[in-house]
């Protein structure tokens, strides 16, 4: 399913679209779409959803991720609207690939292009890419796509970078398949802290057991259990960064019963225990 064109520049006016949104935003949801999508967050934070991968965006969150390849940004505690929460720039990948043939120098971009089918977040340059990101959006013509391809070169110089998806997925689901994955995952983000089997989200999309985890998986990446573990430790980052709480406060606060498993968990997904994820987020503040 496409995206609807929500303010867009009219098509074959420039290769690229240039977005200020805010928050709430009618797409924030489960959705893939045709074009490349780099996202600048600049206010809020919550949980970034990039094919399988699921983890915690703060301010100056930096993410290119490519066609049909599945996302969203979730933002948490926000008690009043936000004018401008995310910089979206989007662009095809058709021009790029016809112009390599006339402009060697184009070809330059194929590396950033092929990672961007995992999703790539990017550290220490958004500043540069909002300055960017607004130099192309206030250009026209020529002159537009000049700073336009400035922006890509910043992207593809950049040593500092991490792929997030595990699989570079390339989503083909039906309108009523998005709708119906859209409907479980609005559920499990507000209901991840209680006591949840596959059962319980069988019947809200009236599927068996085995269709609904072959559909979960196949439209996420992910196993039910998981999608919900990583959910889950998710937000345990967000609380041991921006709260004081306890440990073991937390465990029991995201959904975990057990100290000793969140633990565990924890430490397979992060690679660093709770304490040590807290030390390390205080010393970056």
């Amino acid at each position: 399913m496409r995206d609807p064109d929500l303010g867009f520049e009219p098509a074959g006016v420039s290769v690229v679209r240039c977005l200020e949104h805010g928050y709430p935003w009618p797409l924030e949801r489960w959705h893939y779409h045709d074009e490349y999508e780099l996202q600048l967050i600049v206010e809020t934070h919550g949980r970034a959803f990039i094919g399988d991968y699921i983890g915690h965006y703060t301010p100056n969150h930096l993410v290119l991720v490519g066609p049909k390849l599945p996302h969203n940004w979730i933002a948490a505690d926000v008690s009043s609207a936000v004018p401008v929460r995310n910089l979206v720039t989007q662009f095809l990948d058709e021009p790029f690939r016809k112009g390599m043939a006339l402009f060697p120098e184009l070809t330059d971009l194929v590396p950033l292009f092929e990672r961007a089918a995992h999703g790539i977040q990017f550290f220490g340059i958004s500043e540069e890419v909002r300055q960017c990101f607004y130099r192309v959006k206030e250009s026209r013509g020529l002159e537009r796509f000049a700073e336009f391809t400035r922006l890509l070169l910043v992207l593809a110089r950049c040593e500092d970078y991490q792929l997030l998806s595990t699989v570079g997925m390339q989503s083909s689901e039906a309108p009523s398949s998005l709708e119906r994955i859209n409907t479980v995952l609005d559920f499990l983000n507000k209901n991840y802290a209680q006591d949840l089997s596959m059962g319980d989200l069988c019947g809200l999309v009236g599927m068996s057991e085995s269709g609904f985890s072959r559909f979960f998986q196949r439209t996420t990446g992910n196993t039910f259990t998981d999608y919900l573990t990583h959910l889950r430790i998710s937000k345990a980052c967000q609380l041991l960064t921006h709260t004081d709480q306890y440990v073991s406060s937390v465990c029991q606060e995201v959904g975990f019963r057990n100290i000793a498993y969140f633990n565990r968990r924890f430490l397979e997904l992060k690679g660093t225990t709770p304490t040590e994820f807290r030390r390390s987020a205080s010393a970056k503040k």
